[in-house]
């Protein structure tokens, strides 16, 4: 029995980058000799075992056959006589195929040191064509590694868009498309993500309400980059900045401007109601992948509210306080930081306003707590009961909005 490090802690030790989980595949053991030998089996599908001490994953080394469409349509073979070399040739990218043994010499027969050190993500074999997920992980790795140089090999592409031909990610199952975007979101350069996607023309099967976005003119006065979707492309990565690694403010920042592909031709550059137009194109994308309420929730408040944030310092204090009662935030405070945050990478998302203030930000937190910090214990220790309570609220609320608003600008 031999054991090696393999796939992601590999990878990242070569490029210098922290690493996290570490993965082991063992050569030539059955899963009754890792059992005797203390490992605690954990694998369904095919045998993992978590070591007595670490708790780190050990997997059989194993080959696997495409016998059906999507990525369930596998049947896995592990057994004492598969290789290493077999093992690692079922994998994804080269620079996960690379393995380690415990002195640590490395094994790397599809060049994936070579790889590391060019940057390029390359499939490993044609085999990567049986596994539409790979197409989702090649976006999220690009994702997180564009901002070392990494590219997509040009066969690598080809490949990917063949996939997309023959109807490979039409299997895909919502949540495992989700699985992937949310990381894809938290990633450093999530525009990386959308673009690929977009390049081998997953984005209009799996995003279409995106996708429509590429090609939508903006003013230019106001949108120098003017093209729509390259504007959230911006917004996406400075969101990214803003809000490191917070998937929630990403899936809004993307998905805040999809009204403008609903803009008739005769309309444009201009987008009135886009924020509006935008909650029905939002709302299919969140049920098809089944989002999470939270995230449906401040997605459809960030799409409707973000021209309010943008001129909130215009705003009587009355609207700012219905904009905050709609986002429901004397209930759920967390919502105006993602307002301001998505608002934010919005108004910075753009070509040449990258470093400039943006003043909403910090107003409408400010705003926010001083209107919360009027309570309905105030009302009661008047003496009011019933409906007067919300009557004295809302109106004690909106006064602490004015005084604010008159203290800060």
């Amino acid at each position: 029995m031999q054991r090696f490090l393999v796939g992601g802690a590999v990878r990242d030790r070569l490029l210098g980058q922290p690493v996290g989980d570490r993965d082991w595949v063992v050569v030539g053991s059955t899963p009754e000799a890792m059992i005797r030998a203390g490992y605690l089996p954990v694998g369904k599908d095919f045998p993992v075992f978590l070591h007595p001490q670490t708790k780190e994953e050990h997997a059989l080394a194993r080959t696997e056959r495409k016998t059906a469409p999507g990525y369930h349509g596998f049947v896995f073979h592990a057994a004492p006589d598969v290789t290493l070399d077999q093992d690692l040739a079922r994998r994804d990218f080269t620079i996960n195929a690379i393995a380690e043994d415990e002195d640590g010499s490395l094994t790397d027969p599809f060049g994936g040191v070579a790889d590391v050190q060019a940057r390029v993500l390359r499939h490993v074999s044609p085999a990567f064509a049986e596994d539409p997920v790979r197409i989702l992980r090649a976006a999220r790795f690009l994702a997180r590694f564009a901002p070392l140089g990494f590219t997509v090999a040009p066969e690598t592409l080809a490949l990917m868009r063949d996939m997309v031909a023959a109807g490979e990610v039409d299997h895909l199952v919502p949540e495992r498309v989700w699985q992937e975007l949310k990381r894809a979101l938290e990633m450093p350069r999530p525009s990386a993500a959308i673009a690929l996607l977009r390049e081998c023309g997953a984005l209009a099967r799996l995003l279409p309400e995106v996708d429509a976005l590429y090609g939508v003119p903006q003013r230019p006065e106001y949108h120098p980059e003017v093209d729509t979707g390259i504007h959230v492309q911006m917004v996406l990565d400075m969101a990214a900045r803003l809000a490191p690694g917070d998937a929630l403010v990403g899936f809004c920042a993307l998905t805040h401007d999809l009204g403008k592909a609903l803009t008739p031709a005769d309309k444009l550059p201009r987008h009135v109601g886009h924020e509006h137009s935008g909650v029905r194109p939002l709302r299919a994308v969140c049920a098809r992948y089944k989002l999470p309420s939270e995230y449906a929730a401040v997605a459809e408040i960030c799409c409707r509210e973000h021209l309010n944030v943008h001129r909130l310092a215009e705003l009587r204090p009355e609207t700012v306080h219905e904009l905050l009662s709609r986002c429901d935030a004397f209930r759920k405070p967390e919502r105006v930081r993602q307002l301001a945050l998505v608002c934010e990478a919005d108004s910075r998302g753009r070509l040449g306003r990258e470093e400039a203030d943006y003043p909403s930000a910090r107003l409408l937190p400010k705003l926010h707590e001083a209107a919360a910090a009027v309570s309905a214990g105030h009302a009661v220790a008047q003496g009011l009961s019933g409906p007067a309570v919300g009557d004295w609220l809302r109106k004690a609320r909106i006064e602490a909005i004015r005084s604010a608003k008159a203290e800060l600008l």
